[in-house]
C-alpha cells in the first residue's frame, strides 16, 4: 500500500536514467525527486504561472532540469531523443489523451519507458457514475483546472502502443467512495505495433 503523494512520487520516478520527459510538470514538485541516474529532465509545462515556479524548482534540482514551454500533442522535442516518459496526474487535463499518448510515445527511443501516476474511473458503480457525472456537466473540469474525474487512462495507454509491465491502485477517500489512483510502467512499441525489447 502506498503511503502518501511524496512517496507514490518517489516511488515513481526510481531507478530512472538517461533522458527524462516530463509532461505537465506543473510547479516542479518531482523535481528534487529524480535519482542521479537521470542525466537530463526536459519538462514540459504550458501554464506560464506554474512555469516560471518549475524554472525556481529546477534551479535548486541536482540533475539539469530544462523547463519549456509546450503541448501535450505538440512536445518541442525530437523524435526518439527520450530514454523515458513521466506523467504525473496530468493525463486527466490533457484535451486529447490519444494525441499526447501518441506524442509520447514518438519522442521516446525504441525500448522506452512511460512512468504514469494518474486517477482513474472507479471500479465501484456509484463512484463511476458520479464521476461521468461530474465529468458531463462540465462542473468538476471548470473547477479543477480540465481535470476529468472519468478517464480509463489504464486503457488508453494501452491502445497508444504501450504494454505496461508493473501496476499498482491505491485510493484516496473513503470506503468505495475514494477516488481511484494508478502508478505504473509502461514500455513503448515498435511501429509495427510489438513491444521493444
Amino acid at each position: 500500500m502506498l503511503v502518501g503523494p511524496e512517496q507514490q512520487r518517489r516511488e515513481l520516478l526510481a531507478d530512472l536514467h538517461g533522458r527524462v520527459l516530463e509532461l505537465g510538470a506543473g510547479e516542479g514538485r518531482n523535481f528534487a525527486l529524480y535519482p542521479a541516474t537521470v542525466q537530463e529532465v526536459i519538462a514540459v509545462e504550458p501554464e506560464p504561472y506554474l512555469r516560471q515556479h518549475a524554472v525556481r524548482a529546477a534551479q535548486a534540482a541536482e540533475v539539469p532540469v530544462t523547463v519549456l514551454d509546450g503541448s501535450a500533442d505538440e512536445l518541442p522535442v525530437a523524435v526518439g531523443s527520450c530514454d523515458a516518459a513521466v506523467a504525473s496526474l496530468v493525463l486527466c487535463t490533457v484535451p486529447d489523451q490519444a494525441r499526447a499518448l501518441a506524442a509520447l510515445r514518438e519522442v521516446l527511443v525504441p525500448s522506452g519507458e512511460l512512468r504514469f501516476y494518474e486517477h482513474v474511473l472507479a471500479d465501484h458503480a456509484v463512484t463511476a457514475r458520479l464521476q461521468r457525472l461530474l465529468d458531463h456537466t462540465g462542473a468538476w473540469p471548470r473547477l479543477g483546472a480540465g481535470c476529468h474525474l472519468a478517464r480509463d487512462t489504464q486503457a488508453a495507454i494501452e491502445q497508444a502502443g504501450f504494454r505496461i509491465e508493473a501496476i499498482q491502485r491505491s485510493s484516496f477517500g473513503p470506503g468505495p467512495f475514494g477516488v481511484p489512483f494508478i502508478l505504473g510502467r509502461a514500455r513503448r512499441g515498435t511501429s509495427d505495433g510489438e513491444v521493444g525489447q
